[in-house]
């Protein structure tokens, strides 16, 4: 690196850094979660504002690989810590009807995106129309685990049946979509002329699963007293680091790694460890390399081209998104005699999308599934899906009766009960 793009880089990094803090809390002072703000902060600093020259003075040409590495970091350690926060025992005395909840809430957006893709191919379809389709079904069917749950502690509703419901409904929603969009991966052929590798996925998958989860819990099992010493959190982060690199070179995408990483650690007795671990990965996590991440997507949205025909696929976009997992989450909550109230207010907190949506578009967009155009139309729906959570709320229960001190993200209490996720983004 030369003189010039070091101090680019730094340069960039601060203002990132300050600037999604700044329009986290604005954010937050409104009532909406920091994630709303941070992505805004991303998107001002991309091509949509002055026709890009901002962002072309910060962030030059030569630094942006730079900066798209770290986001990949930020994206894999996130990630991680979304499967350390899936917990078996959050389907307690809920697995029934949170399993039905969660399947009608994806297959139903599932299948309207895929009409919808239909609807949109001529303008906004790629090559391989089935990719398309199947990518545009995922997208509709995402909800955000980490945000939702940062919503119930907000309004205190962790500990209530219809918060336990929620979270239980989001951990499997999260599971199914990951699934989803492996799926989708491996059939389309992004890996090229490397596609034998896609073979290499499922005995991965069934190592992890049955060697080295076995592994780690009888290394824990023997180790009650199991602190994060400087030794356990490398041998942690380099885990994590090279379950995500085994499924990107298969030709999956490194995400999957990194969560499976995070799912397959153990669970008893070792509470306060997955704590340490998490609070020690989430600050930096949270404070520099996510933002970096909304900045790299950021550059990749401009609205300043959207016309009259953009806005029309956007409403249809929203109409979908929203619909469709409103529809499925209440329906199948009505079904299970759930009254109505908390019917409507578990299918809005279904509709929760964040950042979990944007690491999916990404993905899109990397692979080819997606379109800059449709891709820039599809973040303002995970904008706009993820603020009308707050107010919906507030309409079907009522304000929370509490001051909403903020909390800074990606930390914990230490009191904090096991199946709670603390993951803020």
């Amino acid at each position: 690196m030369t003189t010039h793009q070091t101090t680019s880089l730094l340069l960039g990094l601060a203002v990132i850094v300050l600037l999604a803090r700044l329009l986290g809390a604005l954010a937050r002072r409104f009532g909406q979660p920091a994630v709303i703000g941070e992505v805004l902060a991303g998107i001002a600093l991309g091509p949509t504002v002055v026709n890009g020259a901002l962002s072309d003075a910060l962030f030059p040409t030569d630094i942006r690989p730079l900066l798209s590495a770290l986001a990949a970091v930020g994206v894999a350690v996130f990630m991680f810590l979304v499967g350390l926060e899936v917990d078996a025992a959050l389907l307690r005395g809920n697995g029934s009807l949170a399993a039905t909840v969660s399947f009608s809430s994806i297959l139903v957006p599932f299948g309207l995106g895929m009409l919808l893709a239909l609807y949109l191919v001529d303008d906004y379809g790629t090559d391989d129309k089935t990719a398309f389709m199947l990518f545009l079904g995922i997208a509709m069917s995402i909800t955000a685990f980490p945000v939702l749950a940062r919503i119930l502690t907000d309004r205190q509703m962790t500990h209530t049946s219809l918060g336990a419901m929620a979270v239980a409904c989001a951990a499997i929603g999260d599971v199914l979509a990951w699934i989803l969009l492996a799926a989708v991966v491996a059939v389309s052929g992004s890996a090229g002329a490397d596609q034998w590798r896609m073979l290499l996925a499922v005995p991965y998958l069934l190592g992890m699963l049955f060697l080295v989860r076995p592994l780690l819990r009888r290394y824990a099992a023997r180790r009650p007293e199991l602190t994060l010493t400087p030794t356990v959190f490398a041998c942690v982060l380099a885990g994590l680091l090279l379950s995500a690199a085994a499924t990107e070179w298969v030709g999956l995408h490194y995400i999957f790694g990194a969560f499976l990483f995070g799912a397959i650690l153990p669970r008893t007795g070792t509470e306060k460890l997955r704590t340490h671990v998490h609070d020690r990965l989430g600050q930096m996590t949270a404070t520099l390399l996510l933002p970096v991440f909304f900045l790299v997507s950021g550059l990749q949205v401009d609205l300043s081209k959207v016309d009259v025909g953009g806005l029309g696929a956007l409403a249809l976009i929203l109409l979908v998104a929203v619909g469709g997992k409103f529809i499925g989450a209440f329906a199948a909550a009505r079904l299970n005699r759930m009254p109505t109230r908390p019917s409507a207010a578990l299918a809005t907190l279904m509709n929760t999308r964040g950042l979990t949506e944007l690491i999916v578009l990404n993905v899109g967009l990397q692979l080819g599934f997606l379109e800059s155009d449709l891709y820039s139309l599809m973040v303002v729906m995970a904008v706009i899906t993820t603020a009308m959570t707050g107010p919906l709320l507030n309409l079907i229960l009522g304000r929370p009766r509490h001051d909403d001190t903020e909390t800074p993200p990606h930390t914990s209490d230490p009191t904090t009960q096991p199946g709670t996720v603390r993951t803020a983004a």
